[in-house]
């Protein structure tokens, strides 16, 4: 987004000068407010969708740019119903506003997958609703029924040859009321979505225009760092204000509660003024706190009986009288979100309006974030989301806008927070570790008859949802669990919460990217106990016709699961069920005599219902299984003295180039409502490669990330 974009000439445009309309159904319309009129504004019917005279179609978006082609996505799907020119289309990224709030959520966000799913059928309305409009005004002007009207790529066209482009009926149509309930294309009739399209994005991307949060500059503009304490509960006892200000280019020194900031012309300067400072510390609240300790805290929750989350039939009962018993344990760590660019917000503060710029997941958490620190109303907040480097969750917190917004009204002009590598590694939210235990049982014919599943975890929810906590239950720390593909007939779920100073945020397919892995490993081993194929076997526990047991059939048949394999090499499968979608994973591993693992091919199977932007989705399939395999083979933060040990790439490796396997996507057709992509791609990457590892070497990996010390010791 342009810095010269103001409120201002934000509602001049007519882009926010909105009203609800008055219509019935399920899905808000948004008009333009009478008091511009007509003449003065594009077409503009609802607040995502304008077409101006020069046939320009501008599609406004609320949702974050995080790389991963939503913008372009969204907009596929309105200029499909709208039936426009796609090479006229084009995407701007709207101001945080109350017609771009998640129509679930009741907050505009970016995260769960929800940006299409939640939008389904608004976003078709929205065009269809447009296209209508449009052919009426043609009809109007022929004197002819509408029905004989056509709407195609940006034109009315009359029976007899002639047409009427959008741009010449965009003022006739904005006159006319918006339909409540237009009719929606049939599936078969889409000529946009499910087809190859450019990004969008792209153009400015290669060109280096786009304006990404650490690139982006005011006038006047300082830049801030922050000191924070280096262990959990660490108080501030002193720090030298003016050595700090000896470093030239530092303008001021701003104490903040529990942390102090240095203010300066450059980030440069900044940082040598942070290190000048010589932050003094106390010892913090858990200066034994390393990972031996939290080792054994969690073991220890895992004794607990825990919060009962979920319960059918008599799983103790169950489990007494069956043919086999499985007892498993698994355990993952903490996880960074180790995104490519750094945390950073920039701040302007004025006596009567607050602008931030910021690459936020969180647009209305950030205004009103903002308008509890000033004193402002909402509305006189504005929040411009600039585009993003990476997130999976963690822009949606609050620590750099609170000091962005407190930095530029002490120091009367705007300022933009920076964290270097070192502060989001020590001071991020993480991917809450776990430990997990599984008794199941089976039966005379291999059949699982018992599951009863324990999780110790922190909970994410309580401190940024809380009143989602019931009955002691956090919903994310069972998600993937009590909404399992399987059917058993008896079924318990508990939960134990554990207690650690650190702090936990939602990641990447939430609770799911856990879960899936235990649930995934486990039904592997049972398959084993039982003498099954792992493949049939979970196919055996599912509903012949359901969504999951057509993928899973359908990646065992595109991906080979029964074709020959080289020499020392094997397969594992897992599969995943979580935000409206499924997704399945087929790993082909071998193993050295080393203990290292090379993944040689992944086969990713995702039904997402309507797949609107196929090359997006299989850019997103091959980035889960990229992230995927990086969690399971390397990825791990680590604690010492009370703190954070880890502190950069060095001691957080990720995958590498080297190790990115072969990745064939498979989408599976389905034309129904669309799903979630980018966290179903993710869960079942590690399991899938756990359980090849197993067929190849015998050896069960439990832990995250796998342990090649396990192997090594086979191998020997």
């Amino acid at each position: 987004m342009s810095s010269e974009m103001t409120r201002r000439s934000f509602l001049k445009t007519g882009s926010l000068v909105l009203a609800a309309s008055a219509v019935t159904g399920p899905t808000t319309l948004f008009n333009v407010s009478p008091a511009q009129g007509a003449a003065t504004l594009p077409f503009k019917p609802h607040a995502f969708l304008e077409i101006g005279a020069d046939e320009t179609v501008t599609v406004w978006v609320g949702q974050t740019d995080l790389g991963q082609g939503t913008h372009t996505g969204l907009a596929m799907v309105i200029a499909d119903e709208l039936d426009a020119a796609w090479d006229r289309v084009q995407v701007k990224m709207a101001l945080a506003a109350e017609p771009f709030k998640d129509p679930q959520w009741h907050a505009q966000l970016t995260g769960g997958s929800s940006s299409f799913r939640h939008r389904w059928d608004l976003l078709r309305t929205v065009g269809a609703a447009a296209r209508q409009m449009l052919l009426a005004a043609a009809a109007d002007q022929w004197s002819i029924p509408v029905e004989q009207c056509v709407a195609r790529e940006g034109k009315v066209l009359h029976p007899d040859g002639r047409s009427l482009s959008y741009g010449q009926l965009a003022a006739a149509a904005g006159g006319r009321p918006v339909p409540a309930q237009p009719p929606l294309k049939a599936a078969k009739d889409y000529r946009i979505m499910g087809t190859p399209r450019s990004r969008l994005d792209i153009p400015d991307k290669v060109r280096g225009k786009a304006v990404y949060g650490l690139d982006f500059t005011l006038p006047g503009m300082c830049v801030a760092v922050v000191a924070r304490p280096p262990r959990f509960g660490a108080t501030l006892t002193g720090y030298n204000a003016e050595a700090a200000m000896q470093i030239k280019g530092v303008v001021r020194v701003v104490p903040l509660d529990g942390r102090v900031a240095v203010c300066a012309e450059t980030t440069h300067a900044a940082l040598q003024g942070r290190i000048a400072l010589q932050a003094e510390w106390s010892a913090g609240s858990h200066p034994d706190l390393n990972d031996d300790s939290i080792e054994r805290l969690f073991a220890a929750g895992l004794k607990q009986p825990g919060a009962l989350a979920k319960s059918s039939g008599d799983p103790r009962q169950a489990l007494a009288v069956a043919v086999q018993r499985v007892e498993r344990s698994y355990r993952l760590p903490y996880l960074s979100h180790a995104q490519v660019e750094p945390i950073n917000c920039t701040a302007q503060v004025e006596a009567e309006r607050c602008r931030i710029w910021a690459p936020t997941q969180g647009q209305t958490a950030t205004q009103l974030t903002a308008a509890r620190l000033t004193g402002l109303p909402p509305d006189k907040v504005e929040v411009m989301t600039l585009p993003a480097g990476g997130g999976f969750g963690l822009r949606g917190e609050q620590d750099a806008v609170i000091d962005a917004v407190l930095l530029a009204r002490a120091v009367g002009r705007p300022v933009k927070v920076v964290w270097s590598r070192e502060d989001d590694f020590a001071h991020g939210y993480f991917r809450p570790a776990q430990h997990a235990r599984i008794h199941a049982g089976l039966d005379r014919d291999g059949q699982v008859t018992a599951w009863s599943h324990t999780v110790a975890a922190p909970s994410v929810m309580s401190r940024l949802m809380p009143q989602a906590v019931q009955n002691g239950i956090d919903p994310d720390a069972v998600n993937g669990i009590v909404d399992m593909p399987y059917l058993f007939p008896n079924l318990s779920v508990h939960y134990v919460p554990v207690d650690l100073p650190i702090p936990v945020g939602w990641w990447r397919s939430v609770g799911y990217s856990a879960n899936v892995f235990t649930v995934e490993s486990c039904m592997d081993e049972l398959a084993h106990a039982a003498g099954r194929d792992p493949l049939q076997f979970r196919l055996a526990h599912m509903a012949g016709d359901s969504r999951p047991f057509a993928l899973l059939t359908l990646l065992a048949e595109r991906g080979g699961w029964d074709a020959p394999l080289p020499a020392g090499r094997a397969r594992g499968v897992a599969l995943t069920s979580c935000f409206e979608s499924f997704a399945a994973h087929l790993a082909e591993v071998s193993v050295d005599g080393r203990g290292v693992i090379t993944v040689h091919r992944m086969v990713c199977a995702l039904d997402c219902g309507t797949a609107i932007y196929p090359d997006a989705i299989r850019a997103q399939a091959e980035a889960g299984v990229v992230m995927g395999l990086s969690t399971a083979l390397h990825e791990r933060v680590r604690f010492a003295n009370g703190g954070v040990q880890t502190a950069n790439y060095d001691t957080y490796p990720l995958l590498t180039m080297a190790e990115v396997p072969e990745i064939e996507v498979i989408l599976a057709k389905n034309t129904g409502k669309a799903g979630g992509v980018g966290e179903p791609v993710f869960p079942s990457v590690a399991p899938a490669v756990a359980n090849a590892v197993f067929r190849a070497t015998g050896v069960r990996l439990r832990d995250l990330p796998f342990r090649r010390e396990l192997l090594t010791q086979k191998a020997g």
